[in-house]
């Protein structure tokens, strides 16, 4: 049977799911992430019933605005590219449309969508005042120049900037679209509407209206709630060996925190193989090689005595106690979680956006192995560009460790959250259950009380 097989759905869901899948062909990812949420919500069904007698199931599935266009840019030898941009405005019961901007060679409409819907319950869980969007383009970043990238960001502003600002849709960052790239959406919006919105943006320079911590928000976040789940086994991140995948912005700051907690990080990742490095990755080489110099993890491993780079198999074939995937959406296959699971893994927690398919975590939960999904261990990066919204409102601005606090707290909080509806909906332990319900019940509630939206 299918793990996205209908007839596991409650009867009444049975029908969205399937007006999804007519009305979205070829979606694939956009599937999987309703059909998840689809799966772990069943037991409102009954308990709530106006929300089925007010289509709430059938509106929520369905984006607010779905936004295409053209991007054409030039290249440095005067040469023309056209690519496209996307933005998806899913759900704004809860507040402004929030959520980053992916530029990658693989971005389309599904996997915006899959984003976006995820965000939606993500935002929700942090208890801060956004909803739910995301958006990106076809754009591969790798090999071009600063004046490429620039005049990319310069041309897909020009079309995204009527459709954002601080009080209706406010991007971030995502994979591919860091610092850099929003200095230059910044720089195109403030010329194009002549107004210093310092809102409409998040992951600004510290100089110009961004936040403390928001580079080492998600990953930090990440393990904040990793720890939390592992106090809730009574035990910590002290002594453990942990696996990170990937070795970008989330990769290099939830290492950064596990080794802050007394954990080793003996590997990290990038799209030509990974690292080993058994007496713990040394941070700050790291960041010098990645976030500087912008190379791979085989520079790492050359410059690192005692590192290994492998381009055989996979990360997951590495014995370890902590597992956190922080690449992209579905590396963590059903065959690799059985190898964590054989190798005596004690926890998995996502730092990337449905990074485990969903073979990988029924295998993961039905062993036993504590695991959360990425929309509520990887939400310090949203919780912290909300942070710096407020700051942006009253024209502030936090010290890192007044706002590391508070990204901590709402990790704190989203754990609680996500463990009491588990509870309460009679599927203790389960943190996917957990995250959904808590989610799903505050933005439901949101939308009824809004009326038909």
């Amino acid at each position: 049977m299918s793990n996205l097989d209908s007839s596991r759905l409650s009867p009444r869901l049975q029908s969205v799911y399937q007006s999804v899948l007519d009305a979205n062909p070829g979606q694939a990812e956009f599937h999987q992430a309703v059909f998840e949420v689809l799966l772990t919500i069943g037991p409102i069904v009954d308990r709530r019933p106006e929300y089925s007698d007010l289509a709430l199931y059938e509106r929520i599935v369905e984006p607010e605005r779905q936004i295409m266009f053209r991007v054409p840019w030039t290249d440095d030898s005067g040469k023309i590219h056209v690519n496209r941009g996307f933005r998806v405005e899913f759900n704004s019961a809860l507040g402004p449309y929030k959520g980053g901007l992916r530029f990658h060679p693989t971005v389309n409409l599904s996997i915006i969508k899959f984003l976006g819907f995820e965000q939606i319950f993500k935002n929700s869980l942090t208890g801060l005042p956004i909803g739910g969007g995301k958006g990106g383009a076809n754009f591969d970043p790798k090999g071009k120049s600063d004046a490429e990238i620039m005049r990319f960001c310069q041309s897909f502003m020009t079309e995204l900037q009527r459709h954002i600002g601080p009080d209706t849709d406010v991007p971030a960052g995502d994979i591919g679209v860091g610092g850099r790239e929003i200095g230059y959406l910044f720089g195109q919006y403030k010329r194009i509407r002549n107004r210093f919105d310092a809102g409409v943006l998040t992951g600004k320079g510290l100089t110009w209206g961004g936040s403390y911590a928001r580079t080492e928000a998600t990953g930090y976040g990440l393990v904040y709630y990793a720890d939390e789940m592992l106090k809730a086994r009574g035990t910590s991140f002290d002594g453990k060996k942990v696996v990170v995948s990937g070795s970008g912005n989330v990769a290099i700051y939830a290492a950064q925190k596990v080794q802050q907690l007394g954990g080793t990080v003996i590997a990290v990742s990038d799209s030509s193989g990974y690292v080993v490095d058994q007496n713990g990755i040394d941070i700050e080489l790291l960041k010098d090689v990645k976030e500087v110099r912008r190379l791979r993890v085989s520079d790492y491993a050359s410059e690192r005595e005692g590192a290994e780079f492998v381009t055989k198999g996979s990360i997951w074939d590495l014995p370890c106690d902590v597992a956190l995937p922080c690449a992209t959406q579905n590396e963590l296959p059903v065959e690799a979680a059985e190898t964590l699971i054989r190798n005596g893994v004690q926890l998995v927690a996502e730092g990337a956006n449905m990074p485990t398919t969903p073979e990988a975590i029924e295998a993961l939960q039905s062993a036993g192995v504590a695991y959360a999904p990425g929309k509520a261990s990887n939400a310090g990066g949203v919780a912290t560009s909300a942070l710096e919204m407020q700051q942006n409102s009253g024209r502030t601005q936090w010290s890192f460790e007044e706002t590391d606090q508070k990204l901590h707290q709402i990790m704190v909080d989203i754990h609680t959250q996500t463990v009491a509806a588990a509870d309460e909906y009679g599927v203790p332990g389960d943190y996917v259950a957990g995250a959904n319900l808590a989610g799903f019940l505050k933005v439901a509630d949101a939308m009824v009380a809004q009326g038909l939206i």
